[in-house]
C-alpha cells in the first residue's frame, strides 16, 4: 500500500475523489496526511470527518517560504509518504520538498498544458482565458511538479469541448468532472509501475 500526502488550500474536491478511491479499493494506497496553508480550507474538515491526519501552517510560517518548505518536508517524511499530490494547493513547492520527493509530486491543472499554465493561471482565470482566446477544446492535465509553475512532465491529459455558450463557470464544472477520474487513474498507473 502506497502512502499518500495531499496538499490543499481550498475545498479539495480532487482530494475527496482520491480519498474515496482509496476507501473503495480502487487505489491501492492510503491518504496518510492532508496539509494546508489555509486553516479555513474545507478540505481539512472533510479529511477530519474521514479520520485522516491533518495539519495546517498558519500565516507566520506561510510568510517564510524556507520555513514552510522545511515544515512540509518534515511532515511528509514523518508520515513516510510515497507520493505527494497537489489538490488545489496555491503555493509554490519549495526546493527542499522538490529535492526529497523528486519525481513523486503530482499536480492537476485545469487546462491542456502547456497552454494556459503558469503563475496566476488557476481556477476561473484559466477558463476565462480559454474562452477569451476562442479555444474549441480545453481539459485537464496531470503533471509532475518542478520549480516552474505548470512546467513539469505531462503524465496524462483529457479534453472537453468548449461550447459557444460556455461561461468560465460552466467550463470549470465540465473540467472538474473529468479531473477527478483522470487524477485517480494516473495515480493508480504510477502505483502499478
Amino acid at each position: 500500500m502506497k502512502k499518500l500526502g495531499i496538499l490543499v488550500s481550498g475545498r479539495g474536491s480532487n482530494m475527496t475523489a482520491i480519498v474515496d478511491a482509496c476507501k473503495q479499493g480502487y487505489l491501492l494506497a492510503n491518504v496518510e496526511i492532508v496539509i494546508s496553508d489555509n486553516p479555513d480550507a474545507e478540505a481539512l474538515i472533510v479529511a477530519k470527518e474521514r479520520k485522516i491526519n491533518t495539519i495546517y501552517f498558519d500565516t507566520p510560517v506561510c510568510k517564510k517560504p524556507g520555513l514552510l518548505d522545511t515544515s512540509i518536508c518534515e511532515v511528509l517524511r514523518h508520515y513516510e509518504v510515497d507520493l505527494v499530490l497537489l489538490a488545489g494547493y496555491m503555493k509554490m513547492i519549495g526546493p527542499i520538498v522538490l529535492s526529497v520527493f523528486e519525481g513523486k509530486i503530482l499536480n492537476v491543472h485545469p487546462s491542456l498544458l502547456p497552454k494556459y499554465g503558469g503563475q496566476g493561471m488557476y481556477g476561473v482565470n484559466v477558463h476565462r482565458a480559454v474562452i477569451d482566446a476562442g479555444e474549441k477544446k480545453s481539459g485537464a492535465t496531470i503533471h509532475l511538479v518542478n520549480s516552474d509553475y505548470d512546467k513539469g512532465k505531462i503524465l496524462a491529459q483529457k479534453s472537453v469541448i468548449v461550447d459557444k455558450d460556455d461561461t468560465p463557470e460552466s467550463l470549470a464544472k465540465k473540467i472538474l468532472e473529468i479531473e477527478h477520474a483522470l487524477y485517480v487513474e494516473t495515480i493508480q498507473k504510477i502505483i502499478e509501475g
